[in-house]
């Protein structure tokens, strides 16, 4: 069978699969380069595919400086790939799972108390000078951010009706596709509510949509990723970076940090399993400390 066929019959797959546009984007930006180098090596079938086309192509990655998390990717992508073409029967073998990931060091961006200041105070700010709509949303975006922990699609799909103001919750359309509960607190309840009315203000008709441009028209991811740019030359933060997804990181490095257990969080955070939630502890947590000045053994001798 034809490499190239191959190919688009996979991504046909992960479309009646009703995998996400952000994942079958994914799969054709890190496959499709490497269908196109195994046919410029002549593997055009794709039966003449081997385990050193893969090789030498994330080789070729990494001395394009491709930085280790986006050769993992690529690496996972290539797995599903063959796979797919596994179980379908055109070949017999993966010719990737014998292929390891890379170590990464595990660096996350977190914000500290003075940054997340400067943030908010830059945008009270230019909302108090301007009086603008798009200024005192953005200010709520980083207060829904920071405060709720969520994510930046879950932002941006977020509509007025998720917003549970008497109980103070917010359903969210989360990574697993489906409605999550996300819990406020009274501070940034008010918040919304102001920010409803002034909403309501400002627009002939309310859009349905929590977070909108300037035209009543709802947010894309052009559209945050432009917020966040701008934020992130106006700020000019170091070793930092200016992203939704850093807020989130940070949401969570506060609960650890306040001594709250690792099941409470992984809730919170709606994380799918306690793995990923125990990462941030480790990384973060200082109980491990605190219990070993507890209870080690030295402690019971005099020196």
């Amino acid at each position: 069978m034809l490499l190239k066929f191959a190919y688009d019959d996979f991504i046909a797959d992960r479309k009646f699969n009703n995998t996400t546009q952000a994942n079958i984007n994914s799969y054709k930006y890190m496959i499709k380069p490497f269908i196109e180098y195994c046919i410029e090596e002549g593997a055009i079938n794709v039966e003449d595919v081997t385990h050193n086309h893969l090789k030498n192509y994330l080789v070729m990655c990494q001395q394009q400086n491709k930085k280790p998390n986006t050769i993992n990717t690529i690496i996972l992508r290539a797995k599903a790939f063959f796979n797919y073409l596994v179980d379908e029967g055109i070949i017999q073998d993966n010719i990737a799972k014998k292929i390891k990931v890379q170590k990464v060091d595990i660096k996350i961006d977190t914000f500290t108390d003075n940054q997340i200041n400067q943030m908010v105070a830059f945008y009270r700010v230019q909302r108090k000078r301007h009086q603008s709509y798009s200024s005192y949303r953005n200010l709520l975006i980083v207060l829904v951010l920071l405060g709720a922990g969520i994510r930046r699609k879950e932002l941006i799909m977020l509509k007025w009706d998720d917003v549970d103001f008497k109980n103070q919750t917010l359903q969210v359309h989360g990574k697993s596709r489906k409605y999550e509960t996300v819990f406020l607190t009274d501070k940034l309840t008010k918040e919304l509510l102001a920010f409803r009315a002034f909403s309501r203000s400002s627009f002939k008709t309310e859009c349905e949509y929590v977070f909108i441009t300037n035209k009543n028209e709802p947010f894309t991811i052009n559209t945050i990723d432009y917020v966040f740019r701008e934020l992130k030359q106006k700020m000019n933060f170091k070793d930092v970076r200016v992203s939704p997804h850093t807020f989130r990181h940070t949401f969570c490095r506060n609960l650890v940090q306040s001594n709250v257990n690792s099941f409470t969080i992984m809730k919170l955070m709606r994380h799918e399993n306690i793995v990923t939630t125990q990462r941030y502890v480790n990384l973060w947590g200082s109980h491990l400390k605190q219990e070993n000045d507890k209870h080690n053994p030295l402690n019971n001798f005099d020196f």
